[in-house]
């Protein structure tokens, strides 16, 4: 009989893909009825770049190669082969799940980014969020932190997609940075989300970043969700902030719809939000349910051509550049044709897309079998496209526009490392490789210019939005074996008008009442301006508000932590450019350069100890010109710090020679080495050193 018939082909094909079964007379394969007894139907671990459904009568009898009934697939081939065994195909991605089961419609999507000041529990907030989504599956710590620097700061650098359900509803969920230097990845993720979470420290309130992120999102004419966090904090003040957020949203002209944003209030570090104060404080249900009441579905139609605007790049080992965007318009298959159009409309290449994969926490990249409008995706398939390019069908004539990127305001010269040292610690040192390297980081970080120096043929200009973000760029770099020298960083000027301008930045200090006058004498001296004090929250601290150029800011963040005994809260945020503010007294003393090749001896530190601060101790590789520590004088002074004792025949009274005990020398960070150092000096950076240097190393040349 016929459901004999079918029980039988159900049974023959659950032993090759399983989870095939009857229900009401029809096959019931991975969670979808096959209408009619003849449909073809995927096996759970079929590739879904197979163009050819695998068909029922080829999975009960696979030499089958013809049929009255049409097209029928025979032996599996070569690429469904690799699909079927992981080891074949070697590929860096999991496939134990399956996208077929996930709704395709636009009502259930949702594209949703967490912004927020740094340290106000972002990622903290997502964890929870995934946990809440995925019961019983093990969440790690900060999970979307997966860069080693990130994990070694404790800070997001880039910001990352990440995929889960919740009541039928697809959430894909954007972790962004907090740290003013990396806005640049706040701004590109904005064209792919349709809402935000802004969340508020519930004692700290609205921040400098707040500020910023919030007017990227208003911008778009996103109405955020405003999440209040850490209200469990004893001095917490919810109400206020609550108040002062609203204030934010007026002061950036709002609309009216904008201002009527839904407030929720979480404790992230314990994984519970709710739509009031007094609420049971159980899960994070209540926030997901606001996310899926408020954030509308995203835009697009089905019918149109497909078009994706790429707005991250990645790679992977095995299938190359990955782009990862969201879908405008259209449906997307493996094996479909593709171009690719730059800003300009002119086409970049030609292709076929061979994989498409999409993020999901712990699980990392999953193979999907079909994009639709509106969701976020990655395509693999073209290794010549960037961001800001569109992936379209070859119908498609007209690019995506994207969205601006606010200019850099920082820039530092990298060039090949010349000093005595040159090759004795890194692998890649040409000028050709660094800027290899170079254009590879302008590709995939919109915020970032490279460009040729117009003083020396083998140096670049990079320019970013700060020292951590290109002090990051050159720590990966320092880790992937270059080595290479950089200058100390510069403010981008601009002429307007025949006047020179500089970039100006609000700064906000909140310190201890003891440390107000000398945090407002430092910065007075770096030509800020006070614009408003008023006492903190806390009692016992004062919050102050001041303007000061960039470059005034440039070294400041180190002296400000000394000032302030480390228990001061600093964060600045570019707010544009205005009239030149004068020279800026040198806020430095001079330093201590040797003048002699060889190791430190602790003979000839013992005596240069009253002459500043070392930043070297003994038996440590030193060249003429090369910087070991500071002078107690306002002037730069040559010594040698490789002097021995020499040997003789004097005896000594005690019978022993004099112990020598030095101090412990001032080590410096990345950073702040690269704010140490002046304008006529360098920082060379090698895979385990950083000594810093004099441009010209020759002493005579240097008085000239």
């Amino acid at each position: 009989s016929i459901p004999e018939i079918m029980q039988g082909i159900a049974g023959a094909l659950g032993s090759m893909a399983g989870r095939v079964h009857i229900v009401h007379g029809s096959l019931v394969h991975g969670g979808r009825t096959v209408r009619g007894f003849m449909s073809s139907v995927r096996p759970m671990h079929a590739p879904s770049h197979s163009s050819e459904p695998l068909s029922l009568s080829s999975a009960c009898n696979p030499r089958s190669t013809s049929t009255s009934f049409g097209r029928w697939s025979g032996m599996p081939s070569n690429s469904v082969i690799r699909s079927t065994f992981p080891r074949m195909q070697r590929t860096s991605f999991s496939t134990t799940r399956s996208m077929s089961t996930v709704p395709s419609g636009r009502e259930k999507l949702r594209n949703i980014a967490v912004i927020a000041h740094v340290d106000h529990g972002k990622t903290t907030l997502v964890d929870k969020i995934m946990e809440q989504c995925s019961p019983g599956d093990a969440v790690s710590e900060r999970c979307m932190d997966s860069l080693d620097l990130e994990q070694e700061r404790g800070i997001t650098i880039m910001a990352k997609v990440t995929s889960m359900m919740w009541k039928g509803t697809k959430l894909n969920l954007v972790d962004t940075p907090g740290h003013a230097d990396f806005g640049g990845e706040v701004e590109r993720v904005m064209s792919m989300i349709d809402g935000v979470l802004l969340l508020v420290d519930a004692q700290e309130g609205p921040m400098a970043q707040t500020k910023f992120v919030l007017s990227k999102a208003l911008k778009q004419g996103i109405t955020p969700i405003v999440v209040i966090n850490k209200i469990d904090k004893e001095a917490s003040r919810v109400d206020e902030v609550a108040s002062e957020v609203f204030d934010l949203f007026a002061y950036l002209d709002a609309n009216e719809t904008q201002l009527d944003f839904p407030i929720v209030y979480a404790s992230g570090r314990n994984g519970w939000a709710d739509t009031s104060i007094e609420g049971p404080r159980k899960d994070m249900v209540p926030l997901l349910d606001t996310i899926i009441k408020h954030v509308p579905p995203p835009p697009g139609d089905y019918e149109k051509p497909f078009s994706m605007c790429v707005t991250m790049l990645g790679y992977d080992v095995f299938l190359g550049r990955l782009l990862t965007g969201r879908v405008v318009s259209g449906r997307c298959k493996v094996g479909d044709p593709m171009q690719v159009l730059n800003m300009k409309g002119e086409k970049v290449e030609t292709g076929k897309v061979t994989k498409i994969l999409y993020r999901t926490g712990e699980e990392g990249t999953l193979p999907l079998d079909e994009a639709v409008a509106g969701d976020i995706i990655q395509l693999a398939g073209f290794p010549t496209a960037t961001v800001t390019d569109t992936v379209c069908n070859p119908e498609v004539s007209e690019p995506i526009p994207s969205i601006p990127i606010d200019p850099p305001t920082v820039c530092m010269t990298f060039s090949p490392n010349d000093s005595p040292l040159y090759g004795k610690e890194g692998t890649k040192f040409s000028s050709t490789m660094i800027w290899e390297r170079l254009m590879k980081e302008a590709e995939t970080n919109v915020s970032i210019q490279v460009t040729k120096s117009e003083r020396s043929g083998e140096a670049f200009e990079v320019y970013g939005r700060g020292e951590l973000q290109l002090g990051i760029l050159i720590e990966n770099m320092r880790r992937e074996g270059f080595e290479l020298q950089v200058s100390p960083p510069e403010v981008v000027y601009r002429m307007e008008n025949g006047k020179r301008e500089e970039p100006m930045e609000e700064v906000l200090v909140e310190v201890d009442d003891d440390h107000t006058g000398v945090v407002i004498n430092k910065l007075s001296n770096r030509k800020a301006q006070l614009m408003d004090m008023q006492p903190s929250n806390e009692a016992g601290r004062t919050r102050i508000r001041l303007t000061a150029p960039s470059r005034g800011l440039l070294g400041y963040r180190s002296v400000f932590f000394t000032d302030s005994r480390g228990t001061g809260i600093l964060t600045r945020l570019f707010s544009g450019y205005g009239p030149h503010c004068g020279p800026i007294d040198n806020l430095r003393k001079g330093v201590l350069i040797s003048m002699a090749t060889g190791k430190t001896t602790e003979y000839a530190l013992k005596d240069l100890e009253a002459r500043g601060t070392l930043f070297v101790g003994s038996r440590v590789d030193m060249y003429p010109g090369m910087i070991f520590g500071e002078h107690s004088k306002e002037s730069d002074l040559e010594c040698n710090p490789t002097k021995a004792k020499h040997v003789s025949n004097m005896r000594v009274t005690d019978g022993k020679d004099e112990l020598v005990q030095l101090a412990n020398p001032k080590t410096f960070s990345l950073e702040e080495a690269l704010a140490y150092i002046n304008h006529d000096e360098m920082l060379e950076i090698t895979p385990k050193t950083i000594r810093m240097r004099k441009r010209e190393l020759d002493g005579k040349r240097r008085k000239k």
